[in-house]
């Protein structure tokens, strides 16, 4: 008996749920709201109002939406887009939809499966069937691929051009696609600027203060020394590679500076190994489509890298390395102390028989240029060689203090070049090699570098000051702020030092000396340096390469103003050309431009 009776319920459910389609698909119900250009409220009851019951979904495709409650997480991973561009892409697919949709009378073929949130169906209006609608439009994801990657592009750059813009409802601003103040909004509204702008506020974090930003920018531009210095040196089997950064106001990911050209290129030569020595990471599409050509090709690529104790890799680092299988963290297992020195080298060795090294960081600051760097590439299996093991050391969980002194001769000829290589903290590498090379100079010995702090280099260099020898130092403006810089030990000795005043850093640990000594490495002219953290440094010995450095040196000297040779820069502010809209915290404050107090 309760068998025959379920049976007749079914065939009644059959029959009402066939009875609806026909019904619908006869008559026709309106569209009421378009929530994403796949789920939309649909007035099933005819009461005017959306109900419980009468959401609507297309199955098996995704788009991009609007919405800014929306999780476009997957997506925007999928598709290496930032979540300003999902926003852009997800706008050109809402209208889409709601031309298509919204307000209009559609016929729904209902299928069998449904959620608790949605019921599937595809949906016709008199002129067209949506879902095919859809899937050409150039919005659809079907499998993870676009159905339409060319349309996708276009539709994007058009939303581009819009410049769209997040209006809260209810204070009545509107806010860029970026801003923080935007994204938190509950009652939202994405409109373009040029409509807002008629109607509404500027919020004056994203817009007023970039406005004046751009002003600014405008009125530097105006007075730049845009004349350039070469970027580049070779000598044989040695590329020395500069950056000018007095022309580079801003970073970007983009591989059109030498350091990025130089690296890919190093990259795509690698056939059998690739170790990295990285302390930080940025995002940059060439290099890693590089890296991931090489792993495909079957190089072996490994990795030793910098992390703090108790804080988190930042992002883009941890995301480079995940796809490295074969890595290794300087942390010293329950040992903060040894933990928090830092693993701070950048050299990469290629094939066991080039090495690349210098002061430059694998980050959009370094690569671009925006910062000055320097970076210097060796073929030399020898030298490449005495890298390699002091990368196993560090390979093998031996960093900081607990490392070995690689023994051996650290001393290397390339070409007509002689090299000397050394480790920190096992060489004691200033007292050991640097404050000697100081001690013997006869002409002159300038310093473009980051940071002075080392105390028996500070003396070395007010003694070769006091017997004659022309000392000049060119040193980043943040590091005035430092609690042990010597740089006012040095001026009151009086050597002429300049800090700089643009919004990249001078971020080389070099010297240049008698137009004969090239030193450069990542070390910093600091105890940390030298005694603390794993670095790398390199005395090179050619006249042409020293001669080249010092052209530079003297070309960026000049740029520099002379009243910078008794006062300070604030690295972020109106006196540091470009740091109020480079988009970066120049002075580690946690602001950013016109939001910093040195910038307004």
């Amino acid at each position: 008996m309760n068998k025959k009776l379920l049976r007749i319920a079914c065939i009644i459910i059959i029959f009402a749920v066939f009875a609806c389609f026909e019904y619908y698909k006869n008559t026709g119900t309106r569209v009421i709201e378009v929530f994403s250009p796949t789920q939309f409220a649909v007035d099933l009851n005819s009461n005017g109002v959306y109900d419980e019951g009468e959401t609507v979904c297309i199955p098996d495709i995704k788009t991009f939406t609007s919405d800014l409650k929306a999780n476009q997480n997957d997506l925007m991973k999928e598709f290496n887009l930032s979540q300003a561009d999902a926003i852009n892409a997800g706008y050109m697919a809402d209208e889409f939809a709601k031309e298509l949709l919204l307000g209009k009378k559609v016929k729904l073929n209902f299928k069998p499966e449904r959620t608790t949130d949605c019921l599937y169906a595809d949906i016709y209006t008199d002129e067209a069937d949506y879902t095919e609608e859809l899937l050409r439009s150039g919005h659809a994801v079907v499998y993870g691929k676009l159905t339409e990657p060319e349309l996708f592009r276009k539709n994007l750059e058009e939303a581009q051009k819009l410049n769209l813009v997040i209006l809260n409802r209810k204070s009545r601003k509107f806010h860029k696609l970026t801003c923080r103040y935007g994204i938190k909004t509950g009652d939202f509204l994405i409109l373009p600027m040029a409509e807002a702008e008629l109607q509404f506020e500027k919020c004056k974090y994203c817009i007023v203060r970039p406005e004046q930003s751009e002003k600014l920018k405008k009125k530097e531009e105006k007075t730049l020394d845009k004349s350039t210095y070469p970027e580049y040196k070779e000598v044989k089997g040695i590329k020395f590679i500069l950056s000018d950064y007095t022309n580079r106001l801003s970073p970007h990911t983009k591989c059109d500076h030498y350091f990025c050209k130089e690296t890919v290129n190093l990259i795509n030569n690698t056939h059998s190994t690739l170790d990295m020595a990285v302390y930080e990471w940025s995002k940059i599409p060439d290099i890693e489509r590089a890296i991931q050509a090489a792993k495909e090709r079957g190089v072996q690529v490994r990795a030793v890298y910098e992390v703090k104790p108790d804080e988190p890799l930042r992002e883009e680092t941890a995301e480079f390395l995940s796809n490295i299988e074969n890595k290794r963290p300087d942390e010293i297992s329950e040992n903060k102390k040894l933990t928090s020195m830092l693993m701070h080298n950048k050299f990469i060795i290629s094939d066991n028989k080039t090495i690349m090294t210098g002061s430059m960081n694998f980050s959009r600051t370094g690569f671009s240029g925006f910062n000055a760097n320097n970076v210097v590439i060796i073929s030399s299996p020898e030298l490449a060689s005495y890298y390699t093991k002091e990368f196993e050391q560090m390979y093998s969980g031996r960093f900081h203090t607990l490392k070995m002194p690689i023994g051996g001769e650290n001393t290397f000829i390339v070409g007509n070049t002689r090299i000397s290589a050394y480790f920190s903290p096992q060489d004691k590498t200033v007292e050991n090699a640097l404050v000697p090379l100081v001690e013997k100079a006869e002409r002159y010995i300038y310093l473009p570098v980051f940071v002075i702090t080392h105390k028996k280099l500070t003396q070395a260099l007010i003694d070769a000051k006091n017997r004659g020898v022309d000392v000049k130092i060119i040193l980043d403006a943040t590091s005035v702020r430092s609690n042990h810089t010597t740089h006012e030990v040095l001026r009151n000795a009086g050597i002429p030092l300049k800090t700089e005043n643009y919004a990249g850093k001078v971020h080389n640990k070099s010297m240049i000396i008698d137009d004969k000594y090239v030193i450069t490495g990542s070390m910093n002219f600091s105890n940390s340096g030298e005694n603390r953290n794993d670095e790398n440094c390199l005395v090179i010995e050619n006249t042409e390469l020293a001669k080249f450095y010092r052209g530079w040196f003297e070309f960026i000297w000049k740029k520099i103003p002379d009243i910078y040779l008794k006062y300070s820069v604030r690295p972020e502010s109106r006196y540091s050309v470009g740091s109020c809209y480079d988009g970066v915290d120049n002075d580690f404050d946690g602001k950013v431009d016109f939001n910093d107090d040195g910038c307004r």
